[in-house]
């Protein structure tokens, strides 16, 4: 990515790409394409314009930002998608289309800054920096009137929870509409371990084991206990360092 970063402004809403030039304007290493009022003319400007980084507003009339990042993401070299909103309910699908932030309005230059750094580094080629690990590193989840950044290896325990899944962090949970069978695949093996076809659990969360009415059960460091489920028993064993024919 140039020194200069390119960015092009997609809002509907005049006040707000006003903000967003002007908190740009006071930065050196930025520098502003253009600007799109609508989800179709953001499609053709970045064609014109090819900008590095698109700060993309997800509410419009017509095509909204999600359909303009999906549209994006099949260009061979797409920008990087910076979502800025008002809402926090399009966390999830943001993420589906693989943005690098999610900004809510009105925005903070120190937090736009950070975004802007992280779009940086996320935009280095692979074989130019230390390969990053295919493994999910953080979650995004709604906290009040914004969204909360957890770091994977502070999760304690995943739980399924109807359609959602719930993170539980110390004595603090907060709940991600997400699939446990493509989380149990997109989380660290080394670091998690799935005991429950409606659990996982990090392995250093796991105090003991114990063994009574037929199953496993997990003594996990908070003091609660997670029931290891019969088919993953075999994981409690290899938690455990124990073979396959003992009890």
């Amino acid at each position: 990515m140039p020194e200069q970063l390119r960015i092009l402004i997609v809002d509907d809403e005049p006040l707000a790409v006003e903000r967003m030039q002007i908190l740009i304007s006071r930065m050196d290493d930025v520098d502003l394409a253009g600007t799109a009022a609508n989800g179709e003319a953001a499609l053709r400007m970045t064609a014109a314009l090819a900008p590095d980084l698109i700060l993309l507003d997800i509410a419009m009339p017509g095509m909204d930002g999600i359909d303009v990042a999906r549209a994006l993401g099949r260009l061979p070299n797409p920008p990087i998608i910076i979502f800025v909103t008002a809402f926090d309910s399009f966390a999830v699908a943001a993420f589906d289309v693989d943005a690098v932030d999610y900004l809510m309005k009105p925005i903070d230059p120190a937090r736009l800054r950070r975004a802007l750094d992280r779009a940086r580094i996320h935009a280095v080629p692979e074989n130019t920096r230390n390969i990053k690990t295919r493994f999910l590193e953080e979650f995004w989840a709604s906290d009040g009137n914004g969204l909360k950044r957890i770091r994977a290896q502070d999760v304690d325990l995943v739980r399924a929870e109807r359609d959602y899944m719930r993170l539980h962090v110390g004595k603090r949970s907060w709940l991600i509409n997400h699939s446990l069978a493509k989380l149990e695949d997109e989380l660290d093996p080394e670091c998690f371990i799935r005991l429950h076809r409606s659990a996982i659990v990090r392995r250093d969360f796991v105090t003991g084991l114990r063994y009574d009415d037929g199953g496993w059960c997990a003594l996990l460091n908070d003091g609660s206990e997670q029931r290891v489920g019969r088919l993953y028993a075999e994981n409690a064993r290899k938690l455990s360092g124990r073979s396959r024919d003992a009890r």
